[in-house]
C-alpha cells in the first residue's frame, strides 16, 4: 500500500475516527485504526463495538486532488501514536506506505517515522446496513435535535434505557425525547415521508449522539439515517457513523406532561437565564443549587438563592405577562439554565401547575420544542 495525501484532510479524518476508538476495549485490534487505500481514495475506520466510524477522503473532488500515487492496500495502525505523528508532521503532504511485513513508513519533509502495523484481516467487518427503514434530514436540523435533547439523558447506569435519546417517527413527524426522570427535553419536526410510513421507535445512546454532533460540520447537506433491530447508521457523503441501540422499553413520557396550567409566565429567555444564573451563585452549597421563584404583583418575579453559611441573593425580574394563580416554587438552577439554553428562542412561556408539579418551558410561538422540569421540595 502506498499513497501521498494532504495532511489537513488526513488530520480531520483521523480526529473524527478517533472518537470511536477506546483504549479500554477488550478486543486488542480495536485499539488500532484501519487504513484502506483504493483507487477512489482513502478510508479510515475506528470502532469500540458500541460506535463505529468510517471517514472517507476522496482521491479527487470538485477538481481538487487530495490523494495521489495510490497503490491499493490496507493496514491497521496503532491509534495511540498515529494521530500525534500526523499532527506534528512538518509539511502539508504526507507519504504513507507499508510493505509485505506490515512495516509502515510515514514521510513528510525531512521527517520519517516507522510504525509496526497490524493485520487488517483481524479487524472486524462493519455491517453494511441497507434497510427499508431510512430517511433523510438536513445536517443542521439533526444537530439542533441532538443539542436540544441530549443534555437531559441520565448519566446513571441504574436505568440504562434513560442514558439514551428516544427517537420515534410517525404520522409525518420525527420526535427526539430525553429524560433522566427529573427533567425531560423533547423536540418534534415535520418529516416529508410517504403516507403511512413509520419507523420503529429506537433508543440511541446519548454518548453516540454527542460524538456524532461533534463530528458533523454545520451544513444544510442531507444526512441519511437508517435503522435496524439493534443498530442505527448515520451516513453523509464521506462519513459513516454506526451506533448500537439500547435494549428495553422507553417509559411512556407523554403522561408526564401536564394538560392544563395554573400559572403562565411569558418572559424574555435571556433575562430569566441570567437572573437564575446569578441566584445560583449563592445556592451552590446544596448539590443541586436550588433557587426559588415567587410571583409578585405587576408581572414581577422574585428569584432567590440561599446558602445559610455563605449568604443569599434576591433578584427581581420583570416578565412580559403573568397569568393565573400566585406561585412559590423551588427548582434546580442548572436544570432551568440547561432548558432555557436548549429552547433557543428569545421569548418563552413557563407553565406551572402548582408548587410540587412538573412545569413546562417552551417558546411562546412554537409548541414543537418542550422542556419539563420537576420542582424540588424545600422546607
Amino acid at each position: 500500500m502506498k499513497f501521498v495525501i494532504q495532511r489537513d484532510q488526513l488530520m480531520d479524518s483521523v480526529q473524527n475516527v478517533m472518537k470511536a476508538i477506546s483504549s479500554r476495549t477488550t478486543i486488542p485490534i480495536l485499539t488500532g485504526m484501519k487504513l484502506e487505500a483504493t483507487t477512489e481514495g482513502i478510508k479510515l475506520t475506528g470502532s469500540d463495538s458500541d460506535i463505529s466510524i468510517e471517514s472517507f477522503i476522496p482521491a479527487e473532488e470538485d477538481g481538487i486532488v487530495y490523494v495521489e500515487g495510490i497503490e491499493p492496500g490496507n493496514i491497521v495502525l496503532q491509534a495511540k501514536y498515529f494521530p500525534d505523528i500526523v499532527r506534528k508532521l512538518p509539511q502539508n503532504t504526507v507519504e504513507i506506505s507499508s510493505d509485505e511485513s506490515r512495516n509502515v513508513t510515514i514521510r513528510s519533509g525531512n521527517a520519517e517515522f516507522h510504525l509496526n502495523g497490524q493485520d487488517p484481516e483481524e479487524y472486524p467487518q462493519l455491517p453494511q446496513l441497507h434497510t427499508e427503514d431510512s430517511f433523510e434530514l438536513p445536517i443542521d436540523l439533526l444537530k439542533n435535535l441532538i443539542r436540544q435533547t441530549v443534555f437531559a439523558v441520565s448519566t446513571s447506569e441504574t436505568r440504562p434505557i434513560l442514558t439514551g435519546v428516544h427517537v420515534k417517527m410517525d404520522e409525518g413527524s420525527l420526535e427526539f425525547i430525553a429524560t433522566d426522570s427529573h427533567r425531560l427535553a423533547s423536540r418534534k419536526v415535520p418529516l416529508d415521508q410517504p403516507e403511512g410510513k413509520s419507523l420503529p421507535a429506537v433508543v440511541i445512546p446519548g454518548k453516540s449522539l454527542t460524538e456524532l454532533n461533534k463530528i458533523l460540520g454545520d451544513s444544510d447537506d442531507k444526512i441519511e439515517i437508517s435503522v435496524t433491530d439493534n443498530q442505527v447508521l448515520f451516513r453523509t457523503k464521506h462519513l459513516y457513523f454506526l451506533s448500537r441501540l439500547l435494549d428495553g422499553n422507553y417509559p411512556e413520557t407523554s403522561r408526564l406532561i401536564p394538560e392544563q396550567s395554573k400559572t403562565v409566565v411569558k418572559i424574555d429567555a435571556k433575562d430569566l437565564l441570567q437572573s437564575v444564573d446569578r441566584a445560583s451563585l449563592l445556592a451552590k452549597e446544596n448539590r443541586n443549587n436550588v433557587v426559588r421563584l415567587v410571583t409578585k404583583e405587576s408581572n414581577h418575579l422574585e428569584i432567590t438563592g440561599n446558602s445559610p453559611e455563605v449568604g443569599n441573593v434576591v433578584e427581581e425580574v420583570t416578565a412580559n405577562d403573568v397569568e393565573g394563580e400566585d406561585l412559590k416554587i423551588s427548582f434546580s438552577a442548572k436544570y432551568m439554565m440547561d432548558a432555557l439554553k436548549a429552547v433557543d428562542y428569545d421569548q418563552v412561556k413557563v407553565e406551572f401547575t402548582g408548587a410540587m408539579r412538573p412545569f413546562l418551558i417552551r417558546p411562546v410561538d412554537d409548541d414543537q420544542i418542550l422542556q419539563l422540569i420537576l420542582p424540588v421540595r424545600t422546607y
